[in-house]
């Protein structure tokens, strides 16, 4: 799955830049909106994000492109990979990393019990 977002004047820090928080809401919005499409009807929270490091300094009005993809499935649980990329509109032609991380879901029942994730 890809998403794109805009970086906005209310998206930045008291620098001037993205904050962090912002990027890591992000991440996770877009993560959950893929296993929802891969598991309709089954309802998934987040667990976890196994590493947080911000590479580059993002600006306002950087476009950035967010890739998705489903990594592993468990009993209970299921993997994504993210990469955050700055689009090439500025300065440089192309597109650079700016954030990877793997996030991980759980799929629960009405009352946050843990149950097995649907194979097929």
């Amino acid at each position: 799955m890809v998403s794109y977002k805009l970086v906005m004047p209310e998206h930045l820090n008291q620098y001037g830049a993205l904050f962090g928080g912002n990027l890591l809401k992000w991440v996770d919005e877009t993560a959950w909106m893929a296993v929802s499409l891969d598991y309709p009807g089954d309802r998934f929270v987040t667990i976890g994000m196994d590493r947080v490091e911000f590479k580059k300094r993002v600006s306002g009005g950087t476009i950035l492109r967010l890739d998705v993809a489903r990594l592993r499935v468990g009993h209970t649980s299921v993997t994504y990979a993210v990469n955050v990329y700055l689009c090439g509109t500025r300065k440089w032609g192309g597109e650079m990393p700016i954030f990877t991380t793997d996030i991980t879901f759980v799929r629960v029942d009405e009352s946050g019990e843990k149950i097995a994730v649907q194979q097929g």
